[in-house]
């Protein structure tokens, strides 16, 4: 966590960050703090020659910026509310390599963002009976192969409000991303379902109080939806739609991207057809499509065989420096490549060499983020 200078800092800069986002995510990247950002402030043309020259203006004139953050932190204080950084630990870690990732998240909610699972549900605002029955019986299945799966959507009308509804009915976690402030609901018709997912998931933005909804904000917030998530689950859409944009920039992620398939010539299954056409997206019929495409199944039987007391200590055919891996992810699960070749000692290249041997083997999966889990 932050400190508190850092935090009203960063949060200024999230607001400067809504007209030079990918810039200022570079900077910060490059500065590491947006303490070190505001106090060279004055300096930074000199050592960026590129960057624009509206942004050098703009950080000259940060105080009601800054003012604007302190009021933002109260806020957020009195209401519970988790403010991530983006240089934070908790910070969702699957988002955190996006290089168009908020500088901040605005949080509230039960959920683990960093969950070892998670996919998100998008498609049309306009989901048929169709619609309805392929989301209910996907998630039903979904629970009963991995029930520990996250499940995030953008509670709009249509496909999302049904994803997080038919999560809570299962008795899964749910997140919805929204694209305004904390302080707000859009649509308000959903308010009920979203009270419910702060006690069994939660709502996420990048936007602080007193943002309206605007169109600009949806269609920035499908990156979000995208970037927390290890697969995008497409259930209906037409030839174009927010759904589309959310499985593009999946991609871009280099995220996992499957749709269902509808019915030839059906309005609302023409851009779900049309990407699988195109390659854009894996068929997927089922749940047991989705947990097979992602091996989530050979886990599932794993931790099942935990829980049943079956040891699983001992791998075969282990060379001394893979045992030295899966020791130290024993110890410490879910490492970087850099960082467990920095505490085994190996180089990098005989690192990414034995994880992907570990891997072939069934010892270790490689998740979002580049981190690596020890499977038992």
């Amino acid at each position: 966590m932050q400190n508190n200078q850092e935090l009203i800092n960063i949060l200024a800069l999230t607001r400067l960050s809504y007209y030079h986002l990918n810039t200022m995510v570079d900077l910060y990247r490059r500065m590491g703090s947006a303490t070190a950002i505001v106090e060279q402030r004055d300096d930074l043309s000199r050592q960026f020659p590129n960057l624009p020259h509206r942004l050098i203006d703009d950080l000259s004139n940060l105080d009601p910026m800054r003012q604007r953050a302190e009021e933002e932190l109260a806020y957020d204080e009195v209401h519970d509310v988790k403010v991530f950084c983006l240089g934070d630990d908790d910070y969702p870690q699957r988002l955190k390599d996006c290089p168009d990732a908020p500088l901040t998240l605005f949080y509230k909610g039960t959920a683990d963002l960093n969950a070892r699972h998670i996919i998100n549900i998008v498609g049309t605002r306009h989901c048929t009976r169709y619609g309805e029955d392929v989301i209910r019986h996907f998630v039903s299945d979904l629970h009963r192969l991995c029930p520990d799966v996250l499940i995030i959507s953008g509670l709009a009308y249509g496909v999302d409000v049904q994803a997080h509804r038919n999560a809570l009915a299962q008795g899964m976690q749910t997140v919805a991303v929204l694209a305004h402030g904390l302080d707000n609901l859009y649509p308000p018709a959903h308010r009920d379902t979203a009270n419910t997912m702060l006690k069994q998931g939660g709502l996420v933005t990048e936007y602080m109080t007193h943002t309206k909804p605007d169109k600009l904000n949806f269609v920035r917030r499908n990156r979000i939806t995208a970037g927390l998530c290890d697969a995008t689950v497409l259930v209906e859409s037409a030839k174009r739609g927010g759904g589309l944009i959310t499985c593009r920039i999946a991609r871009e992620y280099h995220r996992d991207v499957f749709a269902f398939p509808g019915p030839v010539n059906a309005p609302y299954s023409e851009g779900c057809n049309n990407l699988i056409r195109d390659c854009g997206a894996g068929l997927i019929t089922s749940a047991e499509d989705l947990v097979n495409a992602l091996g989530w199944q050979d886990e599932t039987l794993l931790e099942k065989a935990r829980q049943e007391g079956i040891a699983r200590d001992l791998f075969p055919n282990l060379s001394p420096d893979e045992q030295r891996i899966v020791d130290l992810l024993r110890q410490n699960n879910d490492l970087r490549q850099d960082i467990i070749a920095t505490r085994t000692g190996l180089p990098m290249g005989n690192v990414i060499a034995l994880l992907f041997q570990l891997e072939m083997k069934g010892v270790v999966k490689a998740y979002a983020g580049g981190t690596y889990h020890l499977l038992a």
